[in-house]
């Protein structure tokens, strides 16, 4: 190849800090077409998700203009960085398997889509002998629902982990949660080097690596990580369609190398037409996360306004820009639109759980919409208003300091708040339950209600650091201020996501409240958002010196402060917990109790809690019909004589009666019990008032009982 026409190291951090975006869009949407259709299979998902993937990447990178400016050397620190955290990671993952909190369902809601390629998920009645009203097959996670199983949360998740036990068994499946943290750093750094500059890149990405909430959802299978990546891919892209804007209508910067042959202006329409193609994309990969999280919904609405505000623009003509608001609208809407449905026709249960918040947000949604369109369609009319409003004396100084009040505000929430919640329902009053068992082994007051919420900016505080929440709550200050001046235009929509998401996240989290299971809803913008201020801040203060006439010693020694202050403490409070993996040992613990299960066996299980870890993890993951059998209420076993009924019946029908209990005793009447599972791990800490230091043990005992032919009660 002509070494006049390698790729810069620029371009080539440009493009591998979109290309993560670019493939999970693709790929979601090739899963979820098939799922659709019950085809969810290797031989058909992969061809068409290569192809989707390999279509999307075309068209959002080819020709890309120089949007990175980097050295090699810059380029490979990102890349080295994001390897490191992948390999540590993965070193060091979860393996949640038997279903206790959210990880082990979106797990074992992937390996059914793994194994399966459909749902809903089928009671398979006919292996115990046909209905019975004893019979029950919902469990933790997965909800009864026209009957059959319906797994909890949206499916994209879970479309992307099936794809690592495609490739490597259940061990390849929980490694996909490395791989994508290891990308989510690619695609921050990306962001950084796009927004403040490519010498702050590597220094944000193992900022970013080493956050313990980043460690956390990086090790084990949430959905926040993937959230992440299409969320700040979708700026990447965005910004990037703006430059090829630029470059197609100026001619001017950014332009690529072309063979002589080609004419400059058939470059520039080149890549004015890219940059209609780039901001359809980066509508559609916002618009996908929708897919992966509901709450995706809430945070692609400043897409929304920003979308409408292109249009307005383009109807008075103030700003190129405007050329992008239709694409980026129709793109936004396209990915919301798969999500939304996705949601009502495969998780139709979970919205109707989250109905109390589900549906006031869709009308939010409503309300934003008409008001972004009405807005677009009056905008030559508005703009006489806003150029009087921006008349308004000191009204950027004002806009700055709003956003400081509002910092603020959240620091001193504890002293003027405490957040409760009464239970209304059986959920609230297991949460309730639950806050009171942990406030015990925290040593704490008593108090069900508490959910802490009020700390919630002390949570930030807590994994990255003052120095990062200051600098960027500086940073965000002087960005408005100069947005309201008329200056800083591309930042408008990135502040926008990280500012809106931010307050509404911390305001309300919507989460149990320990930790670290609470700091994964700061994941996918939160943290990332604050490190991108923050390093802009950093940035901000070194340029501030030079202007004051500070030598470029000073400048040097500001910035190499500044970057120990933003990474020492994410490495303090990460340090405590980084070096231990949560729940080692489980797959093992599951492979052998499946491989105890003896042929054509159909799994009765006959105590409460048992059964609501290990219904879909025997029937999943073992791949054996399983039901629970119906206890009173109070009860924690069944009835014996419907245990007994059952068991006749599940014989009658050529099947394998097997029964699963927690303790040996409660199986004793059925027959002869054995332990197939003695597991003895590590699990999360549940800190409500502090950062989490370490693990707490976690015992898990299955027995086993194969009723002889003649067994009675």
């Amino acid at each position: 190849m002509d070494h006049a026409r390698r790729p810069t190291a620029g371009r080539v951090l440009a493009v591998l800090s979109v290309v993560p975006a670019l493939v999970l869009a693709g790929w979601l949407l090739a899963g979820l077409s098939l799922l659709l259709f019950g085809w969810f299979r290797p031989l058909a998902a992969l061809p068409l998700g290569l192809v989707i993937a390999a279509v999307l990447c075309r068209y959002g990178l080819r020709r890309l203009p120089e949007t990175v400016e980097a050295t090699a050397w810059q380029t490979s620190g990102v890349v080295a960085v994001a390897l490191a955290s992948g390999i540590f990671n993965g070193l060091l993952h979860s393996e949640q398997l038997i279903v206790r909190r959210d990880p082990a369902t979106y797990a074992q809601y992937a390996l059914w889509l793994a194994g399966h390629g459909s749902l809903p998920i089928p009671y398979q009645q006919a292996a115990f002998g046909g209905p019975d009203s004893a019979l029950r097959f919902d469990s933790a996670g997965f909800y009864n629902s026209g009957g059959a199983i319906v797994p909890q949360f949206m499916p994209g998740a879970p479309l992307i982990d099936a794809l690592g036990h495609w490739v490597g068994g259940l061990s390849g499946l929980l490694l996909v949660p490395p791989v994508l943290g290891a990308l989510a750093v690619l695609v921050l750094a990306g962001v950084v080097a796009r927004m403040v500059g490519a010498r702050w890149a590597p220094l944000a990405a193992l900022v970013f690596a080493v956050s313990l909430p980043i460690l956390y959802t990086s090790r084990t299978t949430f959905s926040e990580i993937p959230s992440m990546i299409l969320l700040f891919g979708g700026l990447a892209l965005l910004h990037d369609a703006q430059v090829r804007l630029r470059s197609g209508t100026t001619g001017l910067g950014y332009l690529p190398s072309a063979p002589s042959a080609e004419q400059p202006g058939r470059i520039r329409r080149a890549q004015s037409d890219g940059a209609v193609i780039g901001a359809e994309l980066a509508g559609l990969v916002f618009g996908l996360a929708v897919l992966v999280r509901i709450d995706g919904l809430r945070d692609v609405l400043p897409v929304l306004v920003y979308a409408g505000l292109l249009i307005a623009m383009r109807q008075v003509g103030t700003r190129d820009e405007g050329r992008l608001g239709v694409p980026l609208l129709f793109g936004l809407a396209a990915g919301v639109g798969t999500g939304v449905a996705a949601g009502y026709i495969l998780s139709r249960p979970y919205l109707n759980y989250l109905s109390g918040s589900f549906v006031p947000l869709l009308a939010i949604c409503g309300v934003v919409l008409v008001l972004t369109l009405v807005v677009a369609l009056l905008a030559p009319r508005l703009v006489v208003l806003f150029r009087r409003v921006r008349r308004i004396r000191r009204l950027p100084e004002i806009a700055g300091g709003l956003v400081a009040l509002a910092v603020v505000s959240f620091a001193a929430r504890p002293l003027l708040q405490v957040v409760t919640r009464l239970p209304t329902t059986r959920d609230d009053r297991l949460n309730f339950e639950f806050i009171e068992r942990t406030q015990q082994a925290n040593g704490l007051p008593i108090d069900g209600s508490r959910l802490y919420y009020e700390d919630s900016l002390y949570w930030v505080i807590w994994y990255v650091g003052v120095p990062v929440v200051v600098l960027a709550t500086l940073a965000a200050a002087l960005l408005t201020r100069r947005m309201v001046r008329g200056r800083g235009f591309g930042w408008l929509l990135p502040l926008a996501v990280i500012g809106w998401t931010t307050v509404t996240t911390l305001y309300r989290p919507g989460i149990t409240p320990d930790h670290p299971w609470a700091d994964r809803r700061l994941v996918p913008v939160v943290i990332p958002g604050l490190i991108l201020l923050a390093f802009w801040g950093l940035r901000w203060v070194r340029e501030k010196a030079r202007r004051m006439g500070y030598g470029r010693a000073v400048q040097n020694g500001l910035a190499a402060s500044g970057a120990v202050l933003l990474l020492v403490p994410a490495v303090i409070t990460s340090v405590g917990t980084a070096l231990t993996p949560i729940e080692p040992g489980e797959r093992a613990a599951v492979e052998a109790m499946c491989a105890a299960l003896p042929e054509r066996a159909s799994v009765l299980i006959v105590e409460r809690v048992t059964g609501e870890r290990f219904t879909q993890v025997v029937r999943g993951t073992c791949g054996v019909p399983t039901a629970r059998v119906v206890f009173g209420p109070g009860a924690d076993v069944p009835a014996s004589s419907d245990v007994t009924r059952l068991i006749d019946r599940t014989r009658a029908g050529g099947r394998v009666p097997v029964l699963l209990a927690a303790k040996a005793g409660q199986l004793s009447r059925y027959g002869p019990a054995v332990q197939v599972m003695k597991l003895r791990t590590r699990q999360d800490e549940r800190s409500l008032t502090g950062p989490p230091d370490g693990t707490w043990s976690l015992s898990m005992d299955v027995w086993m009982a194969v009723p002889p032919a003649d067994a009675g009660p």
